[in-house]
């Protein structure tokens, strides 16, 4: 079945738009990198930061898992976190993201300011438009930001954290400090999108990968808010943008009504209750664990199989995994999963379109 005209808008943002498709789309989480060995080539020359930050680099390990998975998107090779050293927020990336120093006090929080132009991600702007150039028109070129809580989290904590003591902590002693460095971090990560945007990405993602660590009520007060600033920030550019809620499934009501075009559903989360408790407001993208990924074939298309199953009518879904894929991961079992997402969906999507037999006389 023929999928679109090059003239058509790509295949990921029809779907993130719930409108009809021949089949699903399918990208991963992290592809970009990690588990490629033409991305580890690069990396054994070249340092994390140094690679986001130089256009053809960053463009040439963007299109890798194109080429080699032939996914229905490019997600641009960057890091949330690099939206905060111009905010005077320095971070370490020699091993894994590490503050400086952890941003907790009045003082502190009050010298983090939004960047006074989009000229210190003239790199990455420059990027987008040298992958787009690159890319094939129907596949779709993703950009993206940490949700502001989520940025807020490193910050506090001075890098990733299992317990995110310090930040609780100061939600629950001095919440309007929490609050303002939520607001400078939401008006900055506005800024930033439209930058992307303006530089060729046809979709974005808004990782809220710490905002498991709350509860619903302190999720609904603290987070949830900024988020959807966000994204009625950027309803007139008429972008779809995808919100991947990390550890929220106990509470995925909230996000019916956040403006999302489409919420990512983590691993841990049900497929086959999604989009109800999403009361059927977005489209779906997600989940297969990613460890999934380093069984056998047999498994794999099992797991591919069992998504369409759990979610029948395929309007509106995208196949991604429910996190991001593992470094272990061989290359062959992601193309399996890749080849399987897109010949399974289009059998489904096709059978479901057909009309119904009549039986002979």
């Amino acid at each position: 079945m023929a999928e679109c005209e090059s003239t058509s808008p790509p295949l990921l943002v029809r779907a993130c738009r719930c409108e009809p498709v021949p089949r699903c789309p399918v990208w991963i989480m992290r592809q970009a990198g990690r588990f490629l060995p033409e991305y580890q080539a690069v990396r054994a020359r070249h340092g994390f930061v140094e690679v986001c930050m130089t256009p053809d680099l960053a463009a040439e390990v963007t299109l890798q898992p194109v080429r080699r998975l032939d996914v229905d998107a490019a997600i641009i090779f960057h890091d949330i976190l690099l939206l905060l050293r111009p905010m005077g927020a320095g971070f370490d990336f020699t091993d894994k993201p590490v503050l400086d120093r952890p941003i907790r006090t009045r003082e502190q929080i009050a010298a983090i300011h939004p960047p006074q132009s989009q000229q210190p991600f003239a790199y990455l702007h420059e990027a987008l438009r040298r992958t787009r150039e690159q890319l094939p028109p129907e596949k779709a070129l993703i950009g993206f930001a940490g949700a502001p809580f989520t940025l807020a989290n490193y910050l506090i904590e001075g890098g990733g954290s299992h317990d995110s003591l310090e930040t609780k902590k100061l939600l629950m002693t001095q919440p309007d400090l929490l609050q303002s460095l939520l607001r400078t971090l939401t008006e900055a990560t506005i800024e930033f999108l439209i930058g992307q945007i303006n530089a060729g990405a046809q979709v974005l993602q808004i990782f809220e990968s710490s905002g498991g660590l709350l509860g619903p009520d302190d999720y609904a007060e603290f987070a949830l808010p900024h988020v959807k600033r966000i994204i009625a920030s950027l309803k007139p550019f008429n972008i779809p943008i995808i919100l991947f809620p990390r550890g929220c499934g106990a509470y995925l009501e909230l996000f019916a009504d956040c403006g999302a075009h489409v919420i990512g559903i983590d691993w841990q989360t049900p497929l086959r209750t999604a989009r109800g408790r999403l009361a059927e407001k977005t489209a779906i993208q997600g989940n297969i664990d990613p460890v999934a990924l380093l069984g056998p074939r047999q498994l794999i298309e099992g797991k591919v199989a069992q998504i369409i199953d759990e979610m029948d009518n395929l309007r509106g879904f995208i196949f991604n995994l429910g996190h991001g894929i593992l470094p272990s991961t061989p290359p062959e079992n992601a193309l399996i999963y890749v080849q399987a997402a897109k010949s399974l969906s289009e059998r489904q999507i096709a059978r479901r379109m057909a009309p119904p037999r009549q039986d002979e006389p």
